[in-house]
Formats: C-alpha cells, structure tokens, sequence
C-alpha cells in the first residue's frame, strides 16, 4: 500500500475547527507503528499547473483564493492556503499516476475537495481534487471514468463540476437532509445519488452502499476515483450516522473485487477513531 501525504498539509489550524491537522497528523503516526500492514510512504509530486485546476475551477476560484477573507462560515481562510489546497491536488495526481501503474494507493492530505464547485470554495474545500484529477485522467487518456463518494455529506461540488461529463458516472451516497443540503435526487445523465436519513440502521446504511457498488459495477468503469470520508462513523461528532470499522474494511474490500484499478483520497472523518477507520478500509483494499 503506497501513502501519499505531506507533513505541511497539518501546518494550517483554526482553533476550535473541526477540519483539524491531528486527522492527518494521528493516521500517519498510527500508520507508522503499525505492524500488519506494509505501507510505502510517497510524496505528493510536482506542483500542478492552473491549465490543470481550471479544467474543472473557473478562474475567480484561483484568485479568490489569495484573497484573505473567510469563504463561509465553514471554510476559513488561511495563510498559504492556495499552496496547502494546490499540494492535496497534486498528491491526488500522484495518486492517479500510481494506480494506473497497478499500485494500491491512498491520499492521506488536507485540505479535502469534494464540496469545491465549480465556482466556488466552500464546506471545508477550496479547490476538488477527485474532479480535477478525474478530468485529468479524461484528458491523458482513460475513457470511463466513476466516481464513489462514500462521505456522509453529499459530493455536491464533485457532482457540479463532473454533471454531464461524458465518460464520467458519479455516485455519492451520503445522509438527507444534511450538508450541503443537495443530492435528494440523480442529477443529468450521470450524476447518481443514494440518500440516506440521518440515523438510518447499519444494515440498511450498508444495503445502500452495496447497491451503489452494483450500479457502479455495471457502468465497467476502467478507472475509479475514490472520495473517502469516514464520516458516516457512528461515533463521528458532524453526522448521524451509523456504520463501525468492518463496514469500511468491507468498502475497501469490495473496491478491491471489482478488479479495476482505483485510488482513494482522503474527505471528511472527524472521529478520534479515524486512523483505525482508515487502517480498516487499506486493509479492505489490500485484502489483509
């Protein structure tokens, strides 16, 4: 298992935040002292080209990001935050780059991206790694692309960017109503979505998830992008939901028997149990 991840994406902090440096900082110590499995530790590669970012960002979305006022409520700016956004895009492109050499791999950065929209920085994300990077692989050759997003909050800004894309299919299943109160219904001709109530069984939180993977399936996408939050967690303090370690490990598992090649980027999760839900999930993927 190759992680990629970069100490300087824990260097940005806003007291009391819930997107806080100690997700990255404890998976990786966790990672380091664990013993089953072996991991490969990566960088996150060069810096990325705006001709890349604004595949998928209109321009404004590059210059608001200098600009030092908070994008909401939820999104705060930060000092270098355009270099500390641009590296998580960057380490998703390694990510790419290493799956398509048959490796398995995981984005272990902050900033996350999948609430970024098009036009817009918001809900924790500035700029969208998984949608900057699924165009990526579009433009360098791949032509059926999905997209999973298993975070409990919906994907919107993935959804907004990639909606209609030809050779991309989208599938998000996360809790409504909730943030950002979007992904009630599918959306064009690609964008699928499976919401859940908040508070819905394990069981039947994980039938849904099954039957996203089904459909998913029978796209026979030749590459799949992977948005990872571990916050539909039953213990995580920003959802309702309900799913427990082994329903990650059965994600990661699941991924794995498809036998196409995937990567994996790091979204929500802001349980104190996050490095064991993502510990649960490589091991899924690695099949350990």
């Amino acid at each position: 298992m190759k992680i990629i991840t970069d100490e300087r994406c824990t260097s940005y902090l806003r007291t009391g935040h819930p997107e806080h440096p100690r997700r990255v900082a404890a998976t990786t110590a966790f990672l380091k002292t664990q013993t089953e499995l072996p991991v490969i530790w990566a960088g996150p590669g060069e810096n990325v080209s705006d001709e890349i970012i604004l595949r998928a960002h209109a321009p404004e979305v590059l210059t608001r990001l200098a600009r030092p006022e908070d994008f909401d409520e939820d999104t705060p700016f930060h000092e270098n935050i355009s270099t500390f956004a641009r590296t998580s895009v960057a380490a998703s492109l390694e990510a790419l780059r290493t799956a398509r050499n048959g490796e398995n791999v995981f984005s272990l950065m902050r900033p996350p991206g999948h609430h970024a929209t098009r036009t817009k920085s918001m809900g924790f994300c500035y700029l969208n790694n998984i949608a900057i990077t699924t165009l990526e692989a579009l433009a360098t050759g791949a032509k059926r692309v999905a997209v999973l997003d298993f975070d409990v909050h919906h994907g919107n800004g993935t959804e907004d960017i990639l909606l209609n894309q030809r050779g991309v299919e989208f599938f998000s299943i996360h809790e409504h109503p909730s943030y950002p109160h979007t992904g009630a219904e599918n959306a064009g001709h690609n964008c699928f979505n499976y919401p859940v109530t908040p508070g819905t069984p394990r069981l039947t939180y994980r039938a849904k998830l099954a039957h996203a993977l089904d459909d998913l399936r029978s796209y026979r996408p030749e590459l799949i992008a992977v948005s990872a939050g571990f916050d539909a967690y039953v213990r995580d303090p920003l959802a309702e939901g309900s799913l427990l370690a082994e329903d990650f490990y059965w994600l990661g598992e699941s991924l794995r028997k498809l036998g196409v090649p995937f990567f994996s980027l790091l979204e929500g999760g802001y349980s104190k149990d996050l490095p064991k839900l993502i510990f649960a999930y490589l091991k899924g993927v690695e099949g350990k």
